[in-house]
């Protein structure tokens, strides 16, 4: 449980490692991320992917510049994602000890509660500008999701073992919901200039991937970015 909330996080981290920077993930570094976990490769995979990537472009004989992206560790990645699937190492979940503890959630009911509580404001405050802007249909929609946020909410006295997954998969469907939502929504314009900056992040990059690869690539671009245009918050807990 604990690594499948730190899916971004440690790639991040091993990144920031692996080129001794304090760089962060750029728009375009998130979306590979999103399609990485989307596609289901497991998170060892992704960091013996990225480690790996650097290992072979330090071996080189002159290197002008850094990797100034994780799509350079594309190919890398989905081989060792191929590599585990192989072996079956992908699919090994160790099972506790027979008498052993659980192991502790990962949140707090109050953390949960908080967090949800803060989505359905943003929500509430983007549902706002939608409707001052003349885009009643997406506002509507927006107060909905926030409703439906809060009864997710658990109440006080709930057991402390909540069903994390359980929720994570209510609340992925109704980010899918919000997406939808914006989408409709947007312009032809807006949608075309966002299609736009996705090609020209890729530009650099697309040899090193299939066209699976780009085209989820490119929908979580401007997925991410239709969400920061109109302020609407994740709502993975991924993101708590």
């Amino acid at each position: 449980m604990e690594n499948y909330f730190n899916y971004f996080t440690e790639i991040e981290e091993c990144y920031r490692q692996c080129r001794n920077t304090p760089s962060l993930l750029s728009p375009l570094d998130w979306a590979l991320v999103e399609s990485w976990r989307e596609a289901g490769i497991p998170l060892p995979a992704v960091l013996a992917g990225i480690e790996r990537a650097f290992a072979k472009f330090q071996k080189r004989p002159r290197r002008l510049r850094n990797i100034n992206s994780l799509a350079y560790c594309t190919q890398q990645v989905r081989a060792a994602a191929e590599e585990m699937q192989d072996s079956g190492a992908g699919e090994i979940r160790p099972t506790a000890a027979p008498g052993a503890a659980s192991p502790p959630p990962p949140f707090s009911q109050q953390e949960l509660r908080d967090y949800l509580d803060r989505n359905a404001l943003t929500l509430g405050r983007a549902a706002e500008t939608a409707r001052a802007a003349g885009a009643t249909d997406l506002a509507g929609d927006l107060l909905r999701v926030a409703r439906d946020l809060r009864a997710l909410a658990p109440p006080p006295d709930a057991n402390p073992a909540t069903e994390f997954e359980a929720l994570e998969r209510k609340l992925s469907a109704l980010e899918d919901i919000l997406n939808a939502s914006l989408l409709r929504a947007s312009s032809v314009e807006l949608l075309e200039g966002l299609q736009a900056e996705a090609d020209r992040a890729l530009g650099p990059h697309r040899r090193k991937m299939s066209a699976a690869q780009i085209e989820s690539l490119q929908r979580q671009f401007v997925k991410k970015r239709l969400l920061e245009h109109y302020r609407v918050p994740r709502l993975s807990l991924f993101y708590l």
